[in-house]
């Protein structure tokens, strides 16, 4: 096979989502930190260079796919299927970029929580490329089961809880934290499978399950989540220290 710019495989299904959104969740990013004048205009010039790059690589990815199938029902609905999930992580990526780049703190917060995930498994893939599958240390797997609680944490932070909207935003990434590791734990399950792989109420059937089980105390959810509202709490806790010796320096001065 020749080479294609994405990993088009049901085995790198998480690969996929996370190399396509955190490139539309930096590019939110650079508006945000940019904060040019022209902000929409810029957005929406950030959203034409991210479609530009990601119809890019899916065209000639999907090319180079579509030539190395053999002809077949199955063939098709394996790539109809990919083709599904490729354009749903850059719908996935454009509000990344949209949430992040917004103006609204509440909306940011939002986009720093979806993105969590994705980016500490795009983090992980770097590892795993550089290092190689076999000399990936023991300890990238515990750390990574972390990372995301950090990063909503610090988001949370980031936020505060003034004024009161802002809570909307910590409710949400919470729910995050315990929603999104089920979910991909549930769709790399039904897609690893060789055992059920083309028998759809099956998998379905499947991917209920794993994602019913996940969300339970298999999933181990809860310390990641009080792990992430400690981090906020401390955080606030600190900015509302600091601004109020700040505010007292000014009185006495």
């Amino acid at each position: 096979m020749p080479m294609a710019l994405l990993p088009l495989s049901q085995y790198e299904a998480t690969t996929l989502l996370a190399l396509l959104t955190v490139g539309g969740a930096a590019a939110g990013l650079a508006v945000r930190i940019w904060s040019p004048v022209r902000r929409r205009l810029v957005t929406w010039c950030a959203v034409s260079g991210v479609l530009a790059v990601h119809l890019t690589a899916t065209i000639q990815s999907f090319t180079v796919l579509k030539e190395g199938l053999l002809p077949g029902s199955l063939s098709a609905l394996y790539f109809g299927g990919l083709l599904a999930g490729v354009i749903g992580c850059m719908l996935a990526a454009l509000v990344a970029l949209l949430l992040i780049g917004s103006p609204s703190t509440v909306k940011a917060t939002i986009g720093f929580g979806l993105m969590a995930i994705p980016l500490t498994s795009w983090a992980v893939v770097w590892v795993v490329n550089v290092v190689g599958f076999l000399n990936v240390p023991t300890a990238v797997p515990t750390v990574a089961r972390w990372v995301p609680a950090v990063l909503v944490g610090c988001a949370l932070a980031w936020c505060g809880l003034r004024p009161a909207r802002r809570s909307v935003a910590w409710v949400l990434n919470l729910v995050f934290l315990w929603l999104l590791p089920a979910f991909f734990t549930a769709v790399q399950s039904v897609l690893g499978t060789r055992v059920l792989a083309g028998d759809i109420p099956e998998m379905l059937a499947m991917g209920r399950d794993v994602f019913g089980r996940a969300l339970g105390p298999d999933g181990a959810a809860l310390p990641t989540i009080l792990l992430a509202l400690v981090i906020g709490l401390v955080g606030v806790g600190v900015q509302a220290v600091a601004a109020r010796r700040s505010a007292q320096q000014r009185v006495s001065v």
